[in-house]
């Protein structure tokens, strides 16, 4: 767990630390504000697309060699990144990184499930669930730290000790797993990436107000290669993307849990510094201070509900936990428009405590719904479904701010009042898995 828990650490915050830095390394590798987003979006899209290829092949030679091969990537790809003279460099040693990070990220949670018995798999569960909160919330501090003290190159040069580390102590404690016997599916692999790949660079299309034409033809080549995919996926014995897990309602209603889940937060966390800035003219320290008590409650959250899911369907306690969190999103939309530090932190302490009841029990009964052998495209699949939640939420911010742009109170009013609707929506999902597994 160890091992798991320090490259989880890693791979998270690969998502999130480097945004901090993006103007001193355009302005230090003579680069525009378009291309230097790339920095960030090339790491997002190689692990959007490779999750899947790479769990379903840790199903075929074995969890701990995907993991361990990702790792390695991901440690090279870091001393890459730290000694790029360029941006194009840099950029491909980013989509290097994310490889190494998606070998990490698509079978964390399979292994996690030969780590602790069944009895305890909530617990086991609830420990990834805390490292991905803790990282998230953290990144921006560890970047923020980093910077303070040297230079941005260093963002990435740290990883290099952890990734070691974890390699050594990788080598001997992982467990050995069960070995599928089909082979690797390439096509598939390929449609997935074509699907996957083109649905994202569509939606950052919206997101970022390009136009019609490019985003719709995107979006139309993602459709495309997606019926495709599934049309191929229906005829295998072990497919890629798990549409025979699909057909079990616990799985399928899971993973909908997981997309408007991960939508609602996303909306929370990217809407409200808005507000607190422009609406509140708060800086970034005291804007820090305010989102903390979310990712901080769910740190304490999380364990709790990952004992209690070992002994209580995932569908009363993350539906529990989802109306809670509704309850708090609406609350933080009722706030006044010079509110008190103490007024933000008890709702955002509430959002807190309904997403960390959630999230381990979900993710519990995710994965315990494949069979052991298809841990892996499970594991798989629990990563995307929450990466597709948070590119979800991010368009939708962006949609809201783009149609209303320049009225500050009332685009965070609207964006907090969807992502309410897409954690009421989550509710009502999770409470119709009772009884059905």
């Amino acid at each position: 767990m160890l091992t798991i828990t320090i490259a989880i650490i890693l791979a998270v915050l690969g998502t999130v630390i480097a945004n901090i830095a993006l103007p001193t390394m355009m302005r230090e590798l003579d680069s525009t504000p378009a291309a230097a987003t790339w920095v960030v979006n090339a790491y997002e899209l190689s692990v959007t697309v490779s999750l899947l290829p790479l769990a379903a092949l840790g199903d075929i030679i074995g969890y701990r060699v995907i993991y361990g091969v990702g790792l390695t990537a991901f440690t090279v790809a870091s001393l890459a990144c730290g000694f790029a003279p360029s941006l194009p460099t840099l950029v491909a040693a980013r989509v290097l990184q994310g490889f190494g990070a998606a070998g990490i990220m698509s079978v964390n949670t399979a292994l996690v499930r030969f780590i602790f018995p069944r009895a305890q798999l909530g617990r086991g569960v609830a420990s990834v669930a805390l490292v991905v909160a803790t990282s998230s919330a953290a990144g921006p501090s560890v970047a923020a730290a980093i910077l303070a003290v040297a230079s941005w190159h260093w963002l990435f040069l740290f990883n290099v000790p952890l990734g070691v580390v974890a390699l050594v102590l990788a080598r001997g404690s992982l467990p050995r797993t069960p070995l599928a016997g089909h082979r690797f599916d390439w096509i598939s692999a390929g449609l997935n990436a074509a699907t996957f790949g083109f649905l994202l660079l569509g939606l950052n299309g919206i997101g970022q107000g390009q136009g019609r034409a490019l985003v719709g033809t995107l979006l139309a080549l993602g459709a495309a290669a997606a019926w495709f995919l599934v049309r191929r996926q229906r005829r295998l014995a072990a497919p890629m993307l798990p549409v025979d897990l699909f057909r079990k309602p616990i799985f399928a209603l899971s993973v909908a849990t997981s997309v408007c889940s991960y939508a609602s937060q996303s909306i929370a966390y990217l809407a409200l510094p808005f507000y607190f800035a422009i609406g509140g003219g708060m800086t970034q320290s005291q804007i820090g201070l305010l989102i903390t008590p979310w990712p901080a409650v769910v740190m304490v959250v999380a364990p709790i509900a990952g004992r209690l899911s070992d002994r209580y369907p995932a569908g009363l306690l993350g539906g529990i936990g989802l109306v809670v969190l509704t309850a708090g999103l609406v609350l933080l939309n009722m706030l006044p428009p010079d509110p008190r530090f103490i007024d933000v932190v008890w709702r955002m302490m509430i959002s807190g405590i309904g997403f960390g009841f959630f999230q381990a029990p979900n993710n519990r009964a995710l994965i315990a719904a494949a069979p052991r052998s298809r841990s892996g495209v499970a594991s798989g699949m629990l990563s995307t479904a929450r990466l597709a939640g948070m590119t979800t939420g991010g368009v939708t911010v962006a949609v809201i701010f783009g149609l209303l742009a320049g009225k500050v109170g009332q685009e965070v009013t609207v964006a907090l009042g969807v992502a309410a609707g897409f954690s009421g929506v989550a509710s009502v999902i999770s409470f119709s898995r009772l009884g059905r597994g």
